[in-house]
């Protein structure tokens, strides 16, 4: 018999995306003809979000630096024009909800919660793209002044929730951020791995439909 009670998720990457972001980007190039594939520029951007931290309210200046590199990774050299354009492509694209959240809504003897490096705005996203799923707890960065991969973040979630870290099942989508510390503070975990990169992972998932508890 299961001992997990709540799935806590991560919220970027994990329940919501950017769809559009991986066209636009690769248009984004191309108006400086340049042609990256859709499989490698999500591998290279997964990758480097494991070691550039997104800030809860991110900036022009801040997707300058993280574009710079991501560029640079295909060797493509950077300069403001072309930076200028990825932003200007890129900026202001709508959260959705991934397709396999519908596959949430099969635990329904577990509660769920979300924990994210996000700013307040969060609630209302999920509101509005999740409508289907409560929520009970939205635990969020900005509001807590702390962030993933500081354990103490999990600590705040563990204490809200208020049951034994090992019924706890957290699922999210970078190995740094979210597992690590996870596994440290006793969570149970899942890392939803949907293109595929982290292949070696014993702790992967490929989809919703497919959480164990």
């Amino acid at each position: 018999m299961s001992t997990i009670k709540y799935i806590l998720f991560d919220a970027a990457n994990t329940l919501i995306h950017k769809p559009s972001l991986w066209l636009n980007y690769i248009q984004a190039l191309k108006d400086f003809g340049y042609n990256v594939s859709e499989k490698e520029l999500k591998k290279r951007h997964k990758l480097l979000s494991e070691y550039i931290k997104f800030p809860d309210i991110t900036s022009q200046d801040f997707y300058n630096t993280f574009n710079k590199e991501l560029i640079n990774a295909f060797g493509i050299i950077d300069t403001p024009e072309l930076l200028n354009n990825i932003f200007n492509t890129c900026k202001y694209l709508p959260w959705e909800a991934f397709n396999d959240v519908k596959y949430i809504s099969n635990f329904s003897s577990c509660k769920y919660g979300v924990l994210s490096n996000f700013n307040s705005g969060l609630r209302s996203i999920l509101k509005e793209k999740i409508e289907d799923i409560n929520f009970e707890h939205v635990i969020i960065s900005e509001e807590e002044k702390v962030a993933k991969p500081n354990i103490e973040f999990y600590k705040i979630a563990l204490k809200k929730i208020g049951l034994k870290a090992s019924e706890i099942l957290f699922i999210g989508d970078s190995l740094k951020l979210d597992i690590k510390p996870a596994l440290e503070v006793g969570f149970k975990v899942h890392l939803i791995d949907r293109d595929c990169i982290y292949t070696s992972s014993k702790y992967r998932i490929e989809s919703f439909k497919d959480i164990r508890i």
